[in-house]
């Protein structure tokens, strides 16, 4: 797949990301620290002459990701819905430590496998099927305003990778990762990192 230049964000960091508790397909609003996160990373694409002109704005439609898109380029952006994180069914708005008491996995579980087993979650072959999809529809060097595992998956589709290497790719909050020519680069707005990944 030939695909334009892409910038994918990740929204701010949110109260559910500092109180450690899923997301998924609900939301919190950005803390202060993750309105600036927003700031930073729309300063630092400015700079380098990223603008809602030469680039196209999608955002997924949880309000996380509309707030940072719209801190970060001044503009209300395009929501497409297949930016949406992924669903996190029964665990949605709990904590880790909630879902290990009640869903124990095993010990030294990957983070990829947890995702996998949320009960009435979303699962990776859907998110998968909606980020290609996503991707296929590209025509023009487009910023996507999204999520860390949303991010995740339309990364690696985007540099050809399989799912097997889900756990390649870097996450965090507060960077942008550019994927141009094949290539995967993380570009660090001018701001101290996120916290945590929750």
């Amino acid at each position: 797949m030939i695909l334009p230049e892409i910038l994918v964000l990740r929204h701010g960091e949110t109260e559910w990301n500092a109180a450690r508790r899923m997301q998924g397909g609900r939301d919190s609003p950005l803390t202060e620290y993750g309105r600036a996160q927003a700031r930073a990373m729309g300063a630092m694409l400015a700079g380098r002459g990223v603008t809602t002109v030469t680039h196209r704005l999608l955002s997924s439609p949880q309000g996380r990701a509309v707030e940072t898109a719209r801190l970060a380029f001044g503009v209300a952006p395009e929501i497409d819905i297949r930016l949406r994180e992924i669903a996190m069914g029964d665990w949605s708005g709990l904590t880790r430590a909630e879902i290990d008491a009640r869903w124990p996995g095993p010990q030294g579980e990957h983070f990829l496998d947890f995702y996998a087993r949320a009960p009435r979650g979303e699962g990776f072959d859907a998110l998968w099927a909606r980020c290609a999809d996503l991707l296929a529809a590209l025509d023009r060097p487009t910023i996507l305003v999204t999520h860390g595992m949303t991010s995740r998956v339309l990364r690696t589709i985007a540099t050809g990778r399989g799912r097997a290497d889900l756990a390649a790719l870097p996450g965090g909050q507060g960077v942008v990762f550019r994927i141009a020519h094949g290539r995967h680069d993380m570009l660090r707005a001018p701001l101290a990192p996120a916290r945590g990944e929750g």
